[in-house]
């Protein structure tokens, strides 16, 4: 993930990236610091994700849900497709 961070992401990689992080559960400190995001930009992504079912709350943290896993799954598929 971190060679990445090099170049600007597109909010589609910043939810990846949010996504990947979550799968095993993660407080929102573990999103901003791993996913490399401040704490104002990732309240709209959490919202934006849980809005959508691909992230929900659990306890004090997030995990990333089966729809969310399902899109980490297809968006591998495609970088392989595309790459």
């Amino acid at each position: 993930m971190k060679e990445r961070f090099k170049k600007r992401r597109t909010k589609f990689e910043t939810m990846v990236d949010i996504l990947r992080v979550s799968r095993q559960g993660a407080l929102k400190t573990q999103i901003v610091y791993r996913a490399n995001l401040n704490y104002n930009r990732v309240d709209r992504y959490l919202r934006f994700l849980e809005r959508n079912g691909l992230l929900e709350r659990e306890g004090s943290g997030y995990i990333t849900t089966e729809k969310g896993e399902a899109f980490l799954r297809e968006y591998a598929a495609m970088g392989v497709v595309l790459t």
